[in-house]
């Protein structure tokens, strides 16, 4: 998924704050979920929430540039999904993040239906 850097994502001196680089991969993780699994993840079926996040800066993005986050199925598990999310600039790594998401129901982790852990394993394959 590609982001733009606006002036709200950065500092007076137009670089992007730390925090905002796991907004932009939260963002590309919605956007995957709201663009092919619709009717998937809902208030009956359940969602997902962050537990950890293991975050690498390499370099920093400034206002204007155009980014692109990917996003990389690692492992999942019963109520659990570890992802890879990088995002790049022109090419060039910047930010990588593992990520490890729980999966909750009515308040509490919970493990997936077969019909969610389908549809993650192919949301997954087919990036």
């Amino acid at each position: 998924m590609k982001i733009r850097v606006y002036y709200e994502d950065t500092d007076a001196g137009g670089v992007v704050y730390h925090s905002n680089y796991l907004n932009f991969c939260e963002r590309a993780r919605s956007e995957l979920f709201f663009d092919r699994l619709p009717d998937i993840f809902n208030a009956n079926t359940g969602h997902f929430l962050l537990v950890k996040a293991d975050c690498e800066f390499k370099k920093s993005a400034k206002l204007g540039d155009i980014l692109e986050v990917k996003s990389t199925l690692l492992e999942l598990k019963n109520a659990s999904v570890k992802l890879r999310q990088e995002i790049y600039k022109e090419d060039i790594l910047i930010f990588r993040a593992l990520i490890i998401l729980a999966f909750v129901k009515e308040g509490r982790a919970a493990p997936m239906s077969e019909k969610v852990r389908h549809a993650f394993e192919e949301l997954f394959a087919s990036i």
